[in-house]
């Protein structure tokens, strides 16, 4: 395993219209040396299909992970879900199975679904499958090593059929989806955002009343990539050189937030803070720059905001194609630690800010903790590596 990279995985789906539940449903399994992405689509849609995916992802998943052959997962899958009478007593889900073992090692499996797609340096590489049959279901299986950067997609049949009866007569289809993120294509991009950019594109198609459930995952072999970010003044001002040697010295980019940090990473390089006074988001105040830092921004103002993007980031990332066009403090960060970054270290200074505690702002110390906290929470729960320091 290639201790400088890391796997991702990400994915997004829609809803049929008129249905509270989606009938696709996505599972991701990360066990050390093995990861297991599995996608599955339930007969129909609604409360049914739900299960279906549901039960079928969570029972891939969890064999896959062990070790066991896909003809036994298989066997264990037809045993275990429920039948449908009002369709002939048949229990029908379609599924991808996308299993990584050593870093490295990828190996499909795919049922029914459109097939995987993977893209190296932006280009498709195809796949070699071979056809097994297994209890009357012809699964497609294929496996490949994975180079840094390649990324495989999987998607629900929700995303060829998109259009059909809005505005394409055949649906989008999968060559259409290979053209487009060929098109599109850049090495920063992350799993989430590759299943976002199918997904956001299918949901226009669809004229916004999806005719499908509609889902894509996927994952991507990345070279670790540092971040630090510095927030707020020490507690005691002696170890202002102690917290920024150490900030300093991480290898990758640094991000510096609040303006009396600012004054100390300025004090310690030794080099100017250059304010701008361009206003890129009314609501965000603008950027600093200091030489030898990448980005200085404004503090708690800047990273609320960074907050909510992650919020969103996390669920159907209907604010991406906002963020990541725009120039402002919150906007910047969010590229860097939600789209460039794989490892991010916070170096917060526990000090209280006088500026803080004015009563007309609703700022406080305690604010900018909870958000330090609920950050660090949400960018793991995006895969980041997180570490944090108090000072």
């Amino acid at each position: 395993m290639n201790e400088d990279c890391v796997l991702e995985a990400g994915y997004l789906s829609l809803n049929k219209k008129g249905e509270e539940l989606c009938g696709d449903h996505v599972q991701y399994l990360d066990e050390g040396d093995t990861q297991v992405l599995v996608l599955a689509d339930g007969l129909g849609s609604g409360v049914k299909a739900a299960v279906l995916s549901t039960l079928t992802s969570t029972i891939l998943s969890s064999m896959v992970s062990s070790g066991l052959s896909i003809e036994e997962c298989v066997d264990a899958l037809v045993a275990s879900l429920p039948v449908a009478k009002d369709r002939g007593n048949i229990a029908y889900c379609t599924f991808t199975v996308i299993l990584v073992k050593d870093g490295d090692r990828a190996y499909v499996y795919n049922y029914d679904n459109p097939l995987p797609v993977l893209l190296r340096e932006g280009r498709e590489f195809p796949l070699v499958y071979r056809k097994t049959l297994t209890d009357g279901k012809e699964i497609m299986t294929a496996e490949t090593r994975l180079y840094p950067g390649d990324s495989i997609l999987a998607m629900s049949d929700g995303c060829i059929y998109a259009g059909v009866g809005e505005t394409l007569n055949f649906g989008w289809g999968r060559k259409e989806i290979v053209n487009y993120l060929e098109g599109l294509y850049a090495p920063s991009f992350t799993a989430k955002i590759l299943a976002t950019m199918v997904v956001s594109r299918c949901n226009d198609l669809y004229n916004g009343h999806p005719g499908d459930d509609t889902t894509s995952a996927a994952i991507k072999l990345r070279k670790r990539s540092q971040v630090s970010i510095a927030i707020g003044p020490p507690t005691h001002k002696e170890d202002d050189t102690k917290m920024l040697s150490l900030f300093f010295s991480k290898k990758g980019k640094h991000i510096v937030c609040g303006g009396t940090t600012a004054k100390i990473a300025s004090n310690f390089l030794g080099k100017p803070v250059l304010p701008s006074l361009v206003y890129e988001d009314r609501e965000i105040p603008p950027t600093s720059t200091i030489e030898g830092v990448d980005l200085t921004t404004e503090g708690v103002i800047t990273l609320n905001r960074v907050l909510s993007l992650a919020d969103d980031y996390l669920g159907q990332n209907n604010k991406y194609f906002e963020w990541a066009y725009r120039q402002d403090g919150a906007s910047r960060i969010a590229k860097m630690l939600f789209e460039e970054a794989t490892d991010i270290d916070f170096y917060v200074g526990c000090a209280i800010n006088a500026a803080h505690q004015d009563p007309r702002y609703d700022i406080g110390f305690n604010m900018k903790m909870q958000i330090v906290e609920k950050l660090s929470s949400k960018l793991k729960l995006m895969g980041k590596r997180v570490k944090v320091a108090y000072f």
